[in-house]
């Protein structure tokens, strides 16, 4: 981002408030001087600011967790935020980067239900479009969202063993399933290869709520001719993507800690 007209002080604020959000009730001020090398007498002032404000609270024992007022302002976005106009505007850039067909879905118990999609250039048409559901075992975006489950609950999710095969490279069992969904703790983000339709690849990302949770997932398909061409990067820019619209969702990037 441009940093001309940069502000420093509110670039601190956000710093603090980061770290808050992810720490509550852990840090002094002698530990945001530690952790961000900001001398004390400059912290001093602005957290007061802030906890004139309602930014923040300090408790009885020095340390700092979230105020009222960010729950207030928290309330009114989330008021406002609309997934699918978020989804369509920022997959824009994304679309113009690797120029094959970005798609949003959610999960509908075992389907997912594609709720918005933009579109390249190439003559082969992905042939899903919004309100459209496809079993969620056999594409990368309902794999994401599968993740969101302990073992157990895959389970009582899928009683069967066996899955529905969709093409001959459909995973096949709950086990494998289980298996594949895992990775995404590991990597961030979940690949498909030709399980939904022959000759298309996938690589679906999460997105991520202001409480943590998956509520939705969005996927670039290409073309089994392109595969080794772009997937890295379509993975690059389908990730990006996610973490894009997750923040406009009330997701916070984690900090580290003390």
């Amino acid at each position: 981002m441009e940093k001309k007209y940069w502000v420093p002080a509110i670039e601190r604020a956000d710093k603090i408030l980061s770290i808050i959000a992810y720490h509550p009730s852990e840090y002094r001020l002698i530990d945001f001087s530690n952790e961000l090398g900001i001398n004390k007498s400059s912290l001093f002032s602005l957290l007061n600011t802030l906890e004139s404000l309602g930014w923040v609270k300090k408790e009885k024992d020095d340390t700092y967790s979230l105020g009222m007022r960010l729950g207030v302002l928290s309330a009114s976005y989330f008021k406002q935020f609309d997934l699918i106009n978020t989804f369509s505007l920022e997959a824009l850039s994304t679309v113009d980067e690797v120029d094959e067909t970005v798609q949003l879905s959610m999960l509908d118990e075992t389907n997912i239900v594609y709720l918005a999609k933009k579109e390249g250039s190439s003559p082969v048409r992905v042939a899903t479009d919004p309100g459209m559901k496809f079993p969620a075992h056999a594409t990368a975006m309902g794999k994401v969202q599968l993740s969101k489950y302990t073992y157990e609950e895959l389970k009582a999710l899928y009683p069967e063993e066996d899955l529905e095969p969709k093409t001959q490279y459909t995973v096949k069992t709950v086990e494998d399933l289980w298996k594949q969904i895992i990775s995404i703790q590991e990597h961030g983000f979940i690949k498909e290869y030709q399980e939904a339709v022959e000759n298309f690849y996938c690589i679906a990302a999460p997105i991520i709520n202001h409480e943590n949770k998956i509520i939705a997932a969005i996927s670039v398909t290409i073309l089994a001719t392109n595969w080794e061409k772009k997937q890295a990067q379509a993975q690059a820019e389908i990730v990006d993507l996610a973490k894009r619209i997750s923040l406009k969702a009330g997701f916070l990037a984690s900090v580290k800690s003390k």
